[in-house]
């Protein structure tokens, strides 16, 4: 896969930490927590640059006008983002997980992913429209890198939980997993291999994949507690189908080397 072209903004270096972050917490309130204070984080920058919801009604139509360029830039991010997510590899499942066999720390996996995924949706989805260039407010740019890298970190450690972890070195295992994030395949079970360029399939199914994603985290966007219900409920259920695509994919590979 090839290197960005565009250097991670401070956005998706601090969704990279609070992927990892949340994910693991323990408990659901802390998952809360954590998303919530990202959220905050992410619209206090957007104040600090000088923009507001009202400069987000006036660009609304520019934004549409934009998408384009906004899902390149938002790939972009993705890309830069995945090597600096934390993953634990099998050695440390293991030891979080004692005696426990590869499918149930699976489960536990994917429960934990779809908790962490739910409580982004929750946290972020309540707090006031503020835009970041170059398409979507702030809320929607916050909520869909954290979740991507909740979704891309269970996707990694699945792979290790199985003991197929990709090959390369780490900026190619991270690049491999972003592309089985995209295909909902395992890594051994990509079609066309995980070579990115301009109109590549690859780039173009992890641009179809972030369009659906913004279009998830705007729902987020709904009035109060209700937008925020209703964005914590759909991450989770994505996240978990997520989870266990995948999950069907390394087993079959386990037991056929196939």
């Amino acid at each position: 896969m090839a290197k960005p072209e565009t250097e991670p903004d401070e956005i998706s270096l601090r969704a990279a930490e609070v992927a990892a972050d949340v994910t693991e917490a323990k408990r659901p309130q802390e998952q809360r927590r954590l998303a919530a204070a990202f959220a905050r984080a992410a619209s206090s920058s957007a104040r600090v640059a000088g923009r507001g919801t009202r400069a987000a009604q006036r660009g609304a139509g520019a934004a549409r006008r934009r998408v384009g360029a906004g899902i390149d830039w938002m790939a972009a991010q993705v890309t830069a983002m995945a090597p600096r997510l934390r993953v634990r590899d099998q050695a440390a499942l293991r030891q979080q997980f004692p005696g426990q066999s590869a499918d149930e720390i699976a489960d536990a996996l994917i429960q934990g992913a779809a908790r962490a995924a739910g409580a982004a949706g929750g946290a972020v989805g309540v707090w006031a429209v503020l835009p970041v260039l170059p398409a979507w407010p702030a809320e929607i740019v916050a909520e869909t890198l954290l979740v991507v890298g909740i979704e891309i970190k269970l996707v990694a450690e699945l792979h290790e939980a199985y003991g197929v972890p990709a090959p390369g070195n780490l900026a190619e295992r991270m690049n491999a997993y972003v592309a089985s994030w995209a295909h909902r395949r395992g890594v051994y079970m990509i079609p066309g291999g995980v070579v990115v360029a301009a109109g590549s399939p690859l780039a173009r199914q992890i641009r179809r994949r972030l369009a659906v994603r913004t279009g998830r985290s705007a729902l987020s966007l709904g009035p109060l507690l209700t937008g925020a219900t209703i964005g914590a409920i759909i991450n989770s259920r994505e996240t978990r189908r997520l989870g266990h695509v995948v999950r069907r994919d390394l087993r079959r590979h386990t037991l056929t080397g196939r």
